[in-house]
């Protein structure tokens, strides 16, 4: 299957990535971001607690509590509950979540931080292959960043009908934005 094939070459690139190679890629996507309109004009802004081989979002996490509402998502069943990034521990799969009873509405999300295993120049993108975030994504008007290292940027990802695309995709030597209505800096 092409998606597994995809999925085996990006996880052994990303093997191949020293410490510094990781923090300097996550320094230079998010200056892109924090430099859009996009960042700048959104209140609520969806993000995720990075796992080890995803470009790195923990830094960005602390950084931005100050200026914006940040959420996380917390896996519930086949979805993902919205909850406010105070407090996490260890969830499902082995990541980070939220933690809490106060769950928010998709709806208010304003600007969503999205990961991937690799994304197309069309903004389609492969993820693990659950369909957490497709199902999230059908529930939001959020802008829809997905960010990545370079190599995660590939000619072709399969699609199905339920795959939501992005608004952009940024890597540390690309910013492509799909989404040409609303004014990107």
């Amino acid at each position: 299957m092409e998606k597994d094939r995809i999925r085996k070459e990006i996880k052994i690139l990303k093997k191949s990535l020293s410490a510094h190679d990781k923090i300097n890629a996550a320094r230079m996507v998010y200056k892109k971001i924090c430099q859009s309109s996009w960042f700048k004009d959104a209140t609520n802004i969806l993000t995720y607690h990075s796992l080890p081989d995803e470009l790195n979002t923990h830094f960005q996490l602390l950084s931005w509590k100050d200026k914006k509402n940040i959420f996380l998502p917390r896996c519930n069943g086949d979805s993902l509950d919205i909850l406010a990034a105070n407090e996490t521990a260890i969830g499902a799969y082995n990541i980070y979540e939220p933690t809490g009873d106060i769950t928010i509405p998709p709806t208010i999300i304003q600007l969503a931080i999205i990961p991937g295993i690799a994304f197309d120049t069309n903004g389609m993108r492969l993820g693990r292959g659950k369909g957490y975030y497709d199902r999230f994504l059908r529930n939001t008007t959020a802008l829809k960043i997905g960010i990545g290292y370079d190599f995660q940027i590939v000619n072709y990802v399969p699609t199905e009908p339920h795959d939501i695309p992005m608004d952009a995709v940024i890597t540390p030597n690309n910013t492509i934005i799909l989404n040409k209505d609303k004014k990107w800096l």
